[in-house]
Formats: C-alpha cells, sequence, structure tokens
C-alpha cells in the first residue's frame, strides 16, 4: 500500500512559552511530525492573545488556514478541551479530525461535558489516549473503541545524560544531605491524586528516623488569597474549578502535615528547583516516589514525570494505577505497588532503607528499558504513521466504491 504524505494542521491552546507536560507533549509532537510532511500550526501563546479570543476566533482562523493552505488533509486538536470546542465549528467537516485524550479531559466532573459532549467525539474520524487507562475510560463513557488508538507519550532522553552538578556540590547547596545522604524524592504539582499528603501522613509518620523525603515542585509555604477565596465555596464547585484550574488541591494539607514534629523531621520541601539541580538530586537519589491515589473526576493520564526519574538513573517506585502503567513496567523499568496500600509502601521503603546497593544493578537496567522503549520521535513517529493510515484508509474505500460501480456497469 503506498501511504500518502499528508499536511497536517496543529490546534493547540498548550504550547511554549508556557511550560508544563501537555505543553511539552504539545511542541514535540508538532516538531517531531514536521521531519515527516509539511506542519501548520494554529496554538495559543500566551504573550500574543487571550485564550478567550483564541478560542472565540478558532473556526475563522482554521477556515482561514484551509484556504491558504489547500493540502491540509488532517486537522489534530491537541486535547478534549479544544476539541470541545471544535465540535460547534462549521465550513471544513470535509477534513479528516483527529483528537488527543489525556486523561483529566475525559473524567472531567462536569454532568454536561460527560453527558453531552463526550460521546460527541465519535465525530471524530480518529482519537488517539495517551494510555490505555485513558481508552478505559474513553470508551467507559460512550466512544466507540474503533475510534481509538493508544500512543504513550514520549520523554526527554536530555535528563539522561551525565548530571552538570556534582554530589558535592547538592551537599553544599542543600545541607540536609550532609547529615542523610541516603534520601528520596518526590516531585511535581500538589494536586490530591499524586497521594502527597497521603504519603507524609500514612507511611513517613510510620518511618525510621534515618529516612529522608525531598520533596521538589511548584509549592507555597503559606496559603494565597486565593486558596482563601476558593475555600468558601462548596465542596463540589471547588473541586470541579481546582481541577480545571489545575489547582494545587493538596497544598493545604501537606502544609499541616509537615507541622507534625514526626513527619518534619523526616521531609523536607526545596520548592522548585533549576534543571541542573533536578537532574543531580534524582540521579543520586535512593529511589523516586509517585504514590498517586484515586481521586474521583481526576486521573493520572500518563506518568511523564516517572520516566523522566527512570531516565535520571534513580530507582522509580510508583502506584500501580491508571497512566502510570503505561510508562512504567514492572521490574522493567520501575517498581509498581497497590495505590493506597500503606504497608505495601512501608515494606519497600524499609527494604531500600536497609539494602540499597542491592538495587543498584536494577537502575541501570531500568533506565536503558526507559531509553530503548519511550522518546519523542517515537511517538511523533506513530502519530504519523496513524495520519497517514487515517486517509489510506479513506482512499481504499472510495477506490471501492468506484470499483463497485464499474462493475455493475
Amino acid at each position: 500500500m503506498k501511504l500518502l504524505k499528508p499536511e497536517i494542521l496543529f490546534v493547540s491552546h498548550k504550547y511554549p512559552p508556557a511550560t508544563g507536560g501537555m505543553e511539552k507533549q504539545s511542541y514535540e509532537l508538532i516538531h517531531g511530525v514536521a521531519k515527516h510532511t509539511k506542519v501548520h500550526l494554529l496554538v495559543y501563546r500566551k504573550d500574543e492573545q487571550r485564550l478567550l479570543s483564541f478560542f472565540i476566533g478558532l473556526n475563522r482562523k482554521i477556515l482561514q488556514m484551509l484556504r491558504d493552505n489547500p493540502d491540509i488533509e488532517v486537522i489534530h486538536f491537541n486535547d478534549g478541551l479544544i476539541a470541545s470546542m471544535a465540535l460547534f465549528h462549521k465550513g471544513y467537516e470535509h477534513i479528516k479530525k483527529v483528537v488527543t485524550l489525556h486523561g483529566l479531559d475525559v473524567v472531567f466532573p462536569l454532568r454536561y461535558f460527560q453527558q453531552k459532549i463526550i460521546p460527541k467525539f465519535n465525530k471524530y474520524d480518529l482519537v488517539i489516549t495517551v494510555s490505555h487507562a485513558t481508552a478505559k475510560e474513553a470508551v467507559y463513557r460512550g466512544i466507540s473503541a474503533t475510534k481509538i488508538k493508544v500512543i504513550a507519550n514520549g520523554v526527554d532522553h536530555q535528563i539522561a545524560e551525565q548530571p552538570e552538578v556534582t554530589l558535592e556540590q547538592l551537599t553544599v547547596k542543600y545541607p540536609i544531605l550532609q547529615s542523610k545522604p541516603k534520601y528520596f524524592i518526590t516531585l511535581g504539582r500538589p494536586v490530591k491524586r499524586k497521594g502527597f499528603s497521603w504519603l507524609l501522613d500514612h507511611v513517613v509518620r510510620e518511618l525510621p528516623n534515618n529516612f529522608q523525603l525531598i520533596m521538589l515542585g511548584p509549592f507555597n509555604k503559606k496559603p494565597k488569597w486565593t486558596e482563601k477565596m476558593l475555600r468558601l465555596l462548596p465542596k463540589k464547585i471547588y473541586h470541579i474549578i481546582t481541577l480545571f484550574l489545575g489547582y494545587p488541591s493538596d497544598e493545604k494539607q501537606i502544609r499541616q502535615l509537615l507541622k507534625n514534629p514526626q513527619i518534619a523531621a523526616k521531609v523536607v520541601h526545596f520548592g522548585k528547583v533549576p534543571f541542573p539541580d533536578l537532574k543531580a538530586l534524582l540521579a543520586n537519589s535512593t529511589a523516586f516516589l509517585m504514590p498517586n491515589i484515586h481521586v474521583p473526576g481526576d486521573m493520572e493520564g500518563f506518568g511523564l514525570v516517572c520516566l523522566e526519574a527512570s531516565l535520571s538513573g534513580t530507582l522509580v517506585v510508583a502506584s500501580s494505577t491508571e497512566g502510570i502503567i503505561d510508562a512504567i513496567k514492572d521490574k522493567k523499568n520501575g517498581i509498581l505497588l497497590p495505590s493506597s496500600d500503606k504497608e505495601a509502601w512501608k515494606r519497600m521503603i524499609n527494604e531500600l532503607l536497609e539494602e540499597c546497593s542491592s538495587f543498584n544493578e536494577k537502575k541501570i537496567s531500568y533506565q536503558n528499558y526507559s531509553r530503548a522503549h519511550y522518546s519523542w520521535d517515537k511517538m511523533a513517529g506513530e502519530y504519523w504513521d496513524v495520519f497517514q493510515e487515517l486517509l489510506n484508509q479513506d482512499e481504499e474505500s472510495r477506490s471501492d466504491v468506484r470499483q463497485l460501480k464499474l462493475n455493475k456497469a
């Protein structure tokens, strides 16, 4: 079968200079596919316009882009929010349309969205999900399984390079490492599903005093006025708004737990650190912990941060839940534990404290597995393949119809 080489229009409101996992995925996807064919962009850049005006003018901009570039054959929408808006567009029904779903954009707990919007995603020619967990949730909500293709996210291999910051430099900058050189790491925004407060409350509290946890990522040590205002809302509305905004819903409880002497003696929160420091902290850590828990209306679409930790050369210990299991394969590039099982987590951490050296060889093999099986180029190549297959299937169908007409004649 001769594969077509279509031009692709990428539409996304998640794109640099904004930072985040979805922004990174969008950037790498577009530039990766550009290695195979001509691509066009309609992306939101926060330094150029307001988000609302981007959405309001999107239908008009897409039609103008199609008029200016008549060889565009596929439009890709890079998440469920922008794809929801595009369901109401007019004028380009003849173009093949693809949407990528990441997790929260499937399970977001707004009744109208769940009942009226998600099932309409069947109007798209193809639905790509970043994990099998996201695909399962999409099917459960009425999206046809025949329309879904799972393509895992990639990961930046730069984090696997030798850290520029030495261990000695780390101990000078972060003196806590001098007294407790064996340390564990958590990394990420303090949202409930990450399980940080669960880990502190149910696991760290009961660990021996030689345990040291370093928490990394954005963190407000004092409550902001927005937190105080949001807390005045009814619980259901608070949950929906904080999910939509990606608000740090676990921050208040983490602050409270860090005031407990049993916990505070074993935990320090560094907040956001420079990337060279992050690489060195991960590479020299005993293990990276990702203790995700189930939160209704939310989910971990894909465990990208687990892959980054694995590539850095540390041991990944993560919850066996949701999209994490697409990123971490148990005993291949990390260790998976039952979510919310405090006894299993305590046993694993204690084993690492007592027999840390026995896991060093596993770290190397796990890093090699992640390096071999996950990359942005691999992800972009899989997208490119499905774009071609989508158009070739359509071309084959048209050929079959033409042949049928000829046979009848």
